[in-house]
């Protein structure tokens, strides 16, 4: 194949780079490559940003055209070049190519990931029925036998070899997600989707033997673009390949060095951006969410009733986000560490601990108190709390001055912070 590569490429740069193309997309399949790293091969070969978008298996992965994964909730342009993951079906594949025809090239490598990417899904995901109560249920209680809940775990689709974890949202359905699942952004009438990260943990070969490919105004190929291609490059005489670019201008492979496109490591707990206490998720995605969501740990899907368990307790620690409840609407039951403790100490709907007291009589006195306080516990410096509660610097002084006269302790002193932290988590433990 890359002896036929080179010698087409004297004929027709973008016959050859077709056909580098189907070569490279057959050898991240052989070696079970995951969909970050198809992703990003199509991205990278296209010089343009690739995305995929699964809703009925919660995924969405979008890879810039240099290799770097840069998820977004923006909706594909209709006019981008895409290729759907089943004959007949919806895109879910794009690559991010505006004003331009679509070339021979971009139809290769849209057809071909495609296809790698389905047999990935196939083989990790299944069509799952992701949200059948029946099944969730019985995956999470503890009483039913292992074999049942194994059984429920893989109708659900999960993978019997991966971890997997409990979501438990406020007032909604509890739910089951591979471990690599995050809870993503959503608009204020729907419920959260899923992004996932790295979803399989082997690795795409270390050097693409390829670099950009170019991607001028040449005739586009329909579905089963690279079956006609090969057939053509089969038969007739040499020179007989011509998709059309010679009649055009752009539409040639780049000459540039081999682009090496390398498998991001599994997002771990310490790659989670934060600014707040042990156990709150302050990303930018997860704040937009709808709603509370507690998750639980990364488990075997043997022991998914303790992520569930994990899980509930995680949700008490969250809060709304609101004036008169600031705080994390989804928090991770594996970073609250020591705090879990606290909610064995703080009933619900008990009497509230006394600093819990202080803090709701001098809230009733301050409207802006629970907020500026918030910002104060959850950040590096009174400085950057004054920005996190859009004030002035002097004015963040003032109120702390008169936060400190309602409460009866200091909050600007290391100790009197660690106690306006833990009265501010045991709020949200106190509530029914």
């Amino acid at each position: 194949m890359k002896e036929l590569a080179g010698r087409l490429s004297a004929l027709d740069p973008d016959a050859g780079a077709a056909v580098q193309v189907i070569a490279y997309f057959d050898r991240l399949a052989e070696s079970r490559a995951g969909m970050e790293a198809l992703v990003r091969g199509a991205a990278v070969l296209a010089g343009v940003p690739a995305r995929l978008v699964d809703a009925d298996r919660l995924v969405r992965i979008r890879v810039e055209a240099d290799g770097t994964r840069r998820d977004t909730d923006l909706p594909p342009a209709p006019e981008w070049p895409s290729a759907a993951l089943t004959p007949g079906g919806t895109p879910a594949l794009w690559l991010e190519r505006a004003g331009a025809a679509p070339s021979v090239v971009d139809a290769v490598i849209l057809e071909r990931a495609a296809g790698a990417v389905r047999l990935v899904l196939d083989r990790t995901r299944g069509r799952v029925p992701v949200d059948d109560p029946a099944l969730v249920e019985t995956v999470l209680d503890a009483t039913a036998p292992e074999a049942a809940r194994l059984h429920a775990a893989r109708r659900l689709g999960l993978d019997p070899g991966a971890p997997a974890r409990a979501l438990a949202p406020l007032g909604g359905r509890p739910r089951v997600l591979p471990a690599d699942a995050r809870i993503g952004q959503a608009t204020p009438t729907e419920t959260p989707v899923v992004r996932t990260g790295t979803v399989s943990l082997s690795t795409a070969p270390a050097e693409a033997p390829i670099g950009r490919l170019g991607s001028g105004p040449v005739s586009p190929l329909p579905t089963g673009a690279t079956e006609a291609l090969e057939r053509r490059l089969h038969s007739g005489p040499p020179g007989s390949v011509r998709t059309g670019a010679s009649e055009t201008t752009g539409g040639r492979p780049g000459h540039g060095s081999p682009v090496s496109l390398r498998t991001r490591a599994p997002e771990t707990t310490a790659d989670r951006p934060r600014s707040g206490p042990p156990g709150s998720l302050r990303a930018g995605a997860a704040e937009a969410a709808v709603g509370r969501i507690g998750v639980g740990p990364a488990v075997p899907l043997t022991e998914l009733p303790r992520s569930w368990a994990a899980a509930r307790t995680a949700l008490r620690f969250t809060a709304d986000g609101t004036a008169q409840d600031p705080g994390p609407r989804v928090v991770y039951a594996d970073e609250l560490g020591g705090l879990a403790l606290l909610a064995d100490l703080v009933a619900p709907g008990a009497e509230p601990p006394p600093d819990v007291q202080a803090l709701d009589a001098a809230a009733a006195d301050a409207p802006w108190l629970l907020v500026t306080l918030h910002a104060v516990a959850t950040t590096a410096s009174l400085r950057s709390a004054a920005a996190e509660a859009n004030v002035h610097h002097s004015t963040l002084q003032d109120r702390l001055t008169h936060a400190e006269h309602l409460l009866g302790w200091p909050v600007r002193t290391p100790q009197g912070r660690l106690r306006l932290q833990l009265a501010l988590e045991m709020r949200r433990l106190a509530r029914p």
